[in-house]
């Protein structure tokens, strides 16, 4: 068998860059002259810039993993577990899961091999005997979708419903499996997204299916019942093409794991104060006072992403994972720091005026971006919680916490 294995990594469909497995299974990134070169260069991620802006082009080998750019464009979790063991691959081994996954993965990223040798790879380089796996590929296999949530890429259909495509590729709609854990998980993050968008908060298109409207999902899923939520990707366009992004995790260089740790909401806020607009700004305010009113305690790197309309200049994508996590399990704290706390029960108007400081954000905007979430919250909650699809539990604990979260009262 070969020792050295080389995967192309194509941006918007041209080169710019190899990964390298090159023996002891470590990988080793290296972008093209070309790319280099290149001073219009679309941009593949602000991790990727040096203090000066420059493209950072010297890059230490990594073990077993990717560098965190490319671990973020893999499944985490369940997920992760249930492609790995489709493909018949370790799901430790991040280059091989790139290699099978890399067709269609988040944003505008692609990644095949080099010498356009087709999955699976030689005999051994994956611990795996690829002609005995090889049909194991069949069916929706060949995506990437980062999260931990069983979710897969599926295409519309002329009937109203969705289908996921043969061979896993392409699709502009994701659809979220109902959980084996908690119940109406659909459901409730279908009118967590329903009510951010009554408060002006910038959501995909959204719908909730029932599992019979759902073509060729795959086997081995287990039990599961009830609805899915269907998401419209923001990372695909209409004509078909792909539009970059990239998630926090991505621009902090923090892998997976990590996603709670690392970096914190005023972190992504000097980000977004130096590289987004006025607009960016007010919606991250909105988005984190919204999340922090539901009692959103999963807003953790991983959900908040940068997008590139013109392929250069990062804005603000559009909110998804918009969740009352409290409604499962009770918890006093957010997935990060805002500014000094993490707390619910700190998040005043004094927290975000030491945001808006230490993040160099405009006060005033900030706080008005704030006050205004705050009482059209008050106004859609009052009057669509009884229309909402959500069970009466979630309700109440969405009450009983509003009720303990100071911007709510400010």
């Amino acid at each position: 068998m070969a020792d050295v294995s080389t995967l192309d990594l194509r941006l918007h469909g041209e080169p710019i860059g190899t990964l390298t497995n090159v023996g002891g299974d470590r990988t080793l990134l290296a972008f093209r002259d070309a790319y280099i070169d290149d001073r219009d260069r679309p941009v593949l991620s602000l991790g990727f810039k040096d203090r000066l802006g420059e493209l950072m082009t010297d890059f230490r080998p990594t073990r077993t993993r990717v560098l965190p750019f490319f671990s973020n464009l893999l499944p985490e979790g369940h997920l992760r577990s249930y492609l790995a063991e489709r493909a018949g691959l370790s799901p430790v081994r991040e280059f091989f899961l790139l290699w099978a996954l890399g067709p269609d993965l988040p944003g505008a990223v692609s990644i095949a091999p080099s010498d356009g040798e087709a999955w699976p790879p030689a005999a051994g380089q994956d611990g795996a005997s690829p002609r005995r796996e090889h049909s194991r590929l069949a069916g929706p296999l060949r995506f990437s979708l980062a999260g931990v949530q069983l979710k897969f890429s599926a295409v519309n259909e002329s009937t109203g419903g969705l289908t996921i495509p043969a061979e896993g590729v392409g699709g502009s709609w994701i659809v979220k499996l109902p959980s084996s854990r908690f119940p109406s998980v659909p459901e409730n993050e279908f009118s967590m997204l329903s009510l951010a968008r009554l408060v002006g908060i910038d959501v995909p298109r959204i719908r909730l299916l029932d599992l019979d409207a759902i073509g060729n999902l795959p086997e081995g899923l287990g039990a599961i019942a009830g609805q899915a939520l269907a998401i419209e990707r923001f990372d695909r366009a209409p004509d078909g093409g792909r539009v970059h992004i990239e998630d926090f995790a991505q621009v902090f260089g923090v892998y997976p794991e990590d996603k709670y740790k690392k970096a914190s909401l005023r972190n992504i806020a000097s980000v977004i104060a130096v590289e987004g607009s006025q607009a960016d700004i007010a919606e991250l305010i909105r988005r984190l006072t919204f999340s922090m009113l539901i009692g959103n305690a999963d807003m953790h790197l991983k959900n908040w992403s940068l997008i590139y309309p013109d392929r250069r200049s990062a804005r603000l994508s559009p909110a998804y994972d918009l969740l009352s996590t409290v409604a499962y399990l009770p918890d006093r704290n957010a997935a990060l720091t805002v500014s000094r706390s993490k707390r619910f029960d700190d998040f005043s108007r004094d927290e975000l005026e030491h945001l808006a400081a230490k993040a160099r954000l405009p006060a005033t905007l900030v706080l008005e971006s704030a006050r205004e979430t705050v009482a059209l919250f008050h106004q859609h909650w009052r009057t669509e919680k009884a229309n909402l699809p959500l069970p009466g539990s979630v309700v109440r604990a969405i009450d009983d916490h509003v009720a303990s979260v100071p911007i709510a009262r400010d």
